[in-house]
């Protein structure tokens, strides 16, 4: 008996005996070579979907110089801006007819980040997007050379370019604007991590908007993006208003922090919005369902990934593009109220 044999893979070859063309019609097809005639394209593509045939992208890379790959380096994607950075880049990779390799690290060290963009080079990339939230990753990247386009994302575009990110100073501003219009004489913040620049653009905007408006600027408070860190600047500011502090408008940094301060309102009898309104900010897609629906600031991720693909393969063209920051939506909710009158310190 002889040995079973494995089945032999679909070469272009038998795409062109399927099409009645040649073996490099077939290769101007998939390579998406412009010199092909409508009629003989049609004829190709569909004897590619009727044999069910896939280009050896190994084979296609040494014909054409591309991969059709793009590297993304970002840091750990717990969060839910990262970690919808990271889809938005993919979908809109995927509807350039690339695919996306992607490294996450657990740390924005130097050496990390170095090591991650080299080893994506080494794996063929055509182009290399990196995250660079974090100093550690935004100092790195300063230092890195390789031999095809880089381009960071979500670092706000102060200090790298080319850059893509959206607005954050915006984006605070909407949501410290938005509490001043109902009323009230001040915002606290509940701020980021001090090393994320995305924090202290929030808090670059929230402060500009205060000055501007004339109102008065609080110290910030630190807050670390999770819902832990929310909850415990939430107790804090309950004693302060028992104190008979006047705090009637909170806005912090992210949607999660947020959920935390508003739990501990409620453990200590404060009511958002009658007693103190609450703004936040990514728009998590549970935000609607807060106790209160939260309102917050919407960052459009889907269009972050399209600029940063559109600008890495115009370098890729040779060309060089400088895309404005991606603009963000205030949506409001329930959190938020008209101001509370005062008649007196409250005990």
């Amino acid at each position: 008996m002889q040995p079973d044999t494995a089945p032999r893979a679909l070469a272009m070859s038998d795409v062109a005996a399927r099409a009645g063309v040649s073996h490099q019609t077939v290769s101007r097809v998939v390579n998406g070579h412009p010199n092909v005639a409508p009629a003989t394209r049609e004829r190709v593509e569909e004897a590619i979907r009727e044999l069910g045939y896939r280009p050896n992208t190994a084979a296609r890379a040494l014909v054409t110089g591309s991969t059709r790959t793009l590297g993304f380096v970002t840091v750990s994607i717990n969060q839910y801006g990262p970690a919808q950075t990271l889809v938005g880049l993919e979908q809109a990779a995927r509807a350039a007819g690339y695919s996306l390799s992607v490294t996450v690290l657990d740390e924005a060290t130097a050496d990390e980040v170095r090591q991650a963009v080299d080893r994506l080079v080494g794996q063929g990339v055509d182009a290399v997007l990196a995250q660079a939230t974090y100093d550690a990753a935004a100092e790195a990247l300063h230092h890195v050379r390789t031999t095809v386009p880089l381009v960071t994302v979500q670092s706000g575009g102060a200090v790298e370019d080319p850059a893509v990110g959206v607005d954050q100073i915006a984006g605070a501003r909407l949501a410290t604007r938005h509490l001043l219009d109902l009323g009230h004489r001040t915002v606290h913040h509940v701020t980021g991590p001090p090393d994320s620049k995305e924090a202290r653009d929030r808090v670059i905007g929230w402060q500009a908007e205060l000055r501007e408006a004339g109102a008065p600027v609080p110290q910030h408070l630190a807050g670390d993006w999770t819902p832990a860190s929310g909850y415990a600047v939430g107790r804090d500011l309950a004693a302060r208003v028992r104190g008979g502090e006047e705090i009637t408008a909170v806005f912090l940094a992210n949607d999660q922090m947020a959920l935390g301060l508003l739990a501990a309102f409620h453990e200590e009898g404060l009511d958002a919005p009658r007693d103190i309104s609450v703004v936040g900010f990514d728009d998590l897609p549970e935000a609607p369902f807060f106790t209160p629906p939260l309102t917050t600031v919407r960052q459009d991720f889907a269009e972050l990934g399209r600029r940063a693909v559109e600008t890495v393969l115009a370098r890729l063209r040779g060309q060089e593009l400088h895309p404005e920051p991606v603009p963000p939506a205030l949506l409001v909710r329930s959190s938020t109220g008209l101001a509370p009158v005062r008649t007196g310190a409250r005990a």
